[in-house]
């Protein structure tokens, strides 16, 4: 099946190239752009060790994907976006630097995490998109993942601090994809990926990658989105070393919806939901005998009372009691979470600066977060502001 796919992808993209080639090329066009952000954000909890994370049995957990430092100034990332596009292909190389751009590429470094000698953890993105005809095209490369309704960029989410559905899912993929468009209100995407959030293949298997997007009505758009994929390197075995889950039968699948809707130029309701699945080993970390469940739901709104003030609120449930992904509790078993994000946007700098004030609560099923005095609670609220200059 998978050959088949490759096969009629090749024929799709030699007869795009042939039938390009006998046309006249209009001129491209070159953008650059980027951004850069910085925060601060204070823990009500006081936390010993300066962290929003939170512990995981082992040391330090990850309740929070990238806002890690807690009652101290913080860099974010910095992007250099470099962007070309003609009526025939759309080329991206999109650059990041920081820590944040290390924690969104954590697959591609070479050696330990944010120290030197590994160029591919500065690629966010690098792919070409060759359009066969109006309505097919065809990606190769490293993209963003298509699932979720966040994005790793600070200036497009309306919320700074990401959610748990964000931190617990893909955040990239490496590999070929083709979309087609039956019109401007629907599309097919359908891929091959290496694995999840990884530049080296850990196994002789491909993903499957998948998008269907339609719109109902105008102003309402609704993404459905899938990736299954054989992640293990090794077997899991049992105590008296026989196999209990062979590498060839292991497996993990994501579902997930995305939708949102302008209800009014000033008014935008989202909602994001996804159920996932895992069983055997993840990349050579081991991983669960039988199948283990997550999944999740969050709701967006926010309302731009000027054009330069708005306030948003995410409210979000997380369960992850299965244990399959990575958010725990304190003795590091799994866990569920509830939280509440309350975000202002103020637009100033001649609109190139965005500051975000942001209140975040989350409450966890168990001991998860650390106060000042060494004690364990189960819920952490976080107040800050977040700095964001975009060009």
């Amino acid at each position: 099946m998978k050959k088949a796919i490759l096969l009629i992808s090749s024929l799709f993209l030699g007869y795009g190239v042939q039938a390009q080639d006998t046309t006249a090329a209009a001129p491209g066009k070159f953008t650059f752009s980027g951004y850069l952000d910085t925060y601060y954000f204070g823990n009500f909890n006081n936390p010993k060790s300066q962290s929003n994370l939170g512990l995981n049995g082992s040391g330090v957990g990850n309740a929070r994907a990238f806002d890690q430092k807690a009652g101290q100034f913080g860099i974010g990332l910095v992007q250099a976006k470099a962007a070309y596009s003609s009526a025939h292909v759309d080329a991206v190389m999109d650059l990041t630097f920081g820590t944040f751009g290390d924690l969104g590429n954590y697959g591609n470094n070479v050696g330990l995490l944010g120290t030197p000698g590994s160029t591919a953890l500065a690629i966010k993105q690098a792919y070409i998109t060759l359009k066969a005809s109006d309505k097919l095209s065809f990606t190769a490369g490293q993209f963003g993942t298509h699932i979720g309704y966040e994005v790793i960029d600070a200036p497009v989410n309306y919320n700074y601090s990401l959610s748990n559905l964000f931190n617990n899912g893909p955040f990239y993929h490496i590999g070929l994809k083709a979309q087609y468009a039956f019109s401007d209100r629907a599309s097919l995407m359908l891929g091959l990926v290496n694995n999840v959030d990884n530049l080296v293949d850990n196994n002789k298997k491909k993903g499957l990658i998948g998008q269907f997007f339609f719109s109902p009505v105008s102003g309402w758009n609704v993404y459905l989105n899938a990736i299954v994929s054989n992640e293990a390197s090794k077997d899991v075995t049992n105590p008296n070393g026989t196999v209990a889950v062979s590498a060839d039968n292991a497996m993990y699948q994501l579902f997930d919806l995305t939708t949102t809707y302008q209800i009014t130029s000033k008014f935008f309701l989202g909602l994001n939901a996804a159920a996932g699945s895992q069983k055997g080993d993840y990349q050579g970390v081991g991983g669960p005998v039988t199948t283990k469940n997550w999944g999740g739901v969050a709701v967006y709104t926010n309302y731009a009372f000027t054009d330069k003030f708005g306030l948003g609120a995410r409210y979000e449930t997380f369960d992850n009691k299965g244990g399959a992904r990575a958010l725990t509790d304190a003795a590091g078993n799994g866990a569920s979470v509830n939280s509440i994000t309350i975000t202002g946007n103020i637009t100033t700098g001649d609109g190139h600066v965005l500051l975000k004030p942001e209140l975040r609560i989350d409450s966890y099923s168990a001991n998860k977060f650390e106060k000042n005095d060494g004690s364990l609670t189960t819920s952490q609220t976080t107040l800050g502001m977040a700095a964001i200059f975009k060009f």
